[in-house]
């Protein structure tokens, strides 16, 4: 092999060497990170509701939530509650009103599901947020008639955290708004209900 050759072989050796290290470090940042969005989210896993991470603060700077989300929208008030599926389904519940309201539900991956307040039946938002094998054995013991009753969401994995953000447009609702990105209900859904 001539030396031109050898230069050759070696630099795309090294090329390809480091294009790998490079991937591998990328693809492993968010599971070797403590500050990554659903770690500071397991804080809440305890609650029954969701903790406000954001209080809506109309006409107010613009502010990161809770010091790990990036910066929102100051008339947004932000509530986040996180799932771990191995206890069993999760039931998220929102109540309503006349402030428009979004749940998204976040897994390792990313935003998977997001719904608004126009889905609401009667002036609740209601999801179940299940593994794909709970799916089914919701399905098979099932009769006709609970089929359709639930909005269902199979997860990607079995962690993840509900993001609910409310809007206050105006200052004279941002404490509707605040105490509504607090009371957002994530239980696990039990065998009785």
């Amino acid at each position: 092999m001539t030396p031109f050759g050898r230069f050759l072989l070696a630099t795309l050796s090294g090329l390809v060497l480091a294009g790998l290290v490079h991937l591998t470090v990328v693809l492993a940042i968010p599971y070797l990170s403590g500050r990554d969005a659903l770690t500071r989210s397991r804080s809440t896993l305890s609650n029954d509701t969701s903790v406000l991470v954001h209080p809506a603060r109309v006409g107010g700077p613009v502010e990161a939530a809770g010091d790990w989300l990036p910066p929102q929208d100051p008339a947004a008030a932000i509530g986040v509650c996180a799932y771990d599926l191995d206890d069993g389904p999760v039931r998220v519940t929102a109540e309503t009103g006349p402030l428009l309201e979004s749940l998204s539900l976040h897994g390792r991956g990313g935003a998977y599901y997001a719904v608004t307040d126009q889905a609401a039946v009667r002036g609740t938002l209601e999801l179940v947020i299940m593994t794909r094998r709970q799916f089914d054995e919701a399905l098979a013991e099932a009769g006709e008639d609970e089929r359709n009753r639930d909005v269902r969401v199979v997860a990607p994995g079995r962690e993840g955290y509900v993001v609910v953000r409310v809007l206050a447009a105006l200052p004279s609702q941002q404490a509707m708004a605040n105490k509504a990105a607090a009371s957002v209900s994530c239980t696990i859904d039990g065998p009785d209900e």
